[in-house]
């Protein structure tokens, strides 16, 4: 039975935490560890952490905020040099069901594949999806939009498919991947860390990734970052999401290199300020578009 090491960042996640790790422990494919990396939670978080009997839950505690990168690499060296199979890269901000491990596990061996992620739907509107396989979009800066987001689920996306990109809110990744491709890129805070990651195992193309259907697994989606502001029944994109996914964005493209993706970079400049002033979920202030704007040049010169 394979070791699986589950590889999870808590940064004041107290409200969501409790149904994850009950989640974990009533899982049949009981040879996993759980590696909980905290970013210097200052909410109950580490004081639900210790509460836990299980034997099987590892706590690093970081000093300051690391970011979810570093944090994820922190966890997964730690998983390999345990001796795990298997890393399973998973939000906290998530539930399912007892037979999620075992499914993928199951799955790969069908699929003689690397790696694995699960459809997801979303917590609050569980008949809807969030993640039904993705792929990258050259004519978009190759971004790897959500196929059915936010769709009704009626089955239309219930066949087993090899996708180019999986969200690390739940994937499920042997840890020769790691060794072939490399660890996820700490110059990403958040955001994007995961679209590099997926981006560069297709790009190399000895590991195949597939979308597996038929599990429940749900998202609390921007619970834990905050994406999005609430302000007198009006919903922004908050600062912090603004700031992080314009730059690496930019940072991406300059990775993936080539004309294509330089010119997509100089698109950008005016496509964001754009978005700017049409879209209705970005504040209409200076401070906004001063933040896009710094955003954008940061991710030129990250």
């Amino acid at each position: 039975m394979d070791k699986i090491g589950l590889v999870t960042i808590t940064y004041n996640s107290a409200n969501v935490l409790q149904p994850f790790l009950d989640c974990v422990w009533k899982q049949t494919h009981s040879n996993l560890v759980l590696y909980v990396i905290d970013n210097d939670s200052g909410d109950a978080t580490l004081s639900i952490l210790e509460d836990e009997q299980d034997g099987r839950l590892k706590i690093i505690k970081n000093a300051t905020n690391l970011g979810v990168a570093k944090a994820n690499n922190q966890g997964i060296e730690k998983a390999i040099s345990d001796g795990c199979d298997q890393v399973l890269i998973i939000n906290n901000d998530v539930e399912f069901e007892s037979t999620l491990i075992k499914k993928l596990i199951q799955l790969q061996k069908d699929k003689i594949c690397s790696l694995v992620a699960p459809k997801m739907m979303y917590y609050d509107n569980p008949n809807h999806i969030w993640y039904a396989g993705s792929w990258f979009i050259k004519k978009k800066g190759y971004l790897p939009l959500h196929r059915g987001m936010k769709e009704l689920d009626e089955g239309q996306y219930d066949k087993i498919i090899r996708v180019e990109y999986a969200p690390t809110c739940c994937l499920l990744v042997k840890k020769e991947v790691f060794q072939d491709i490399g660890m996820m890129d700490e110059k990403y805070f958040v955001y994007f860390d995961d679209t590099d990651f997926s981006y560069r195992v297709w790009k190399d193309g000895r590991h195949k990734l597939f979308y597996y259907p038929n599990v429940k697994f749900y998202h609390k989606v921007g619970s834990l970052t905050k994406s999005f502001n609430k302000e007198e029944k009006k919903i922004f994109r908050g600062d912090f999401f603004i700031k992080q996914n314009t730059k690496n964005h930019i940072y991406f493209l300059k990775k993936i290199g080539g004309l294509f993706a330089f010119a997509f970079i100089g698109w950008l400049f005016f496509k964001n300020n754009i978005r700017f002033v049409i879209n209705p979920q970005i504040r209409k202030n200076l401070a906004t578009w001063w933040l896009i704007n710094k955003s954008y040049f940061e991710g030129i010169i990250k």
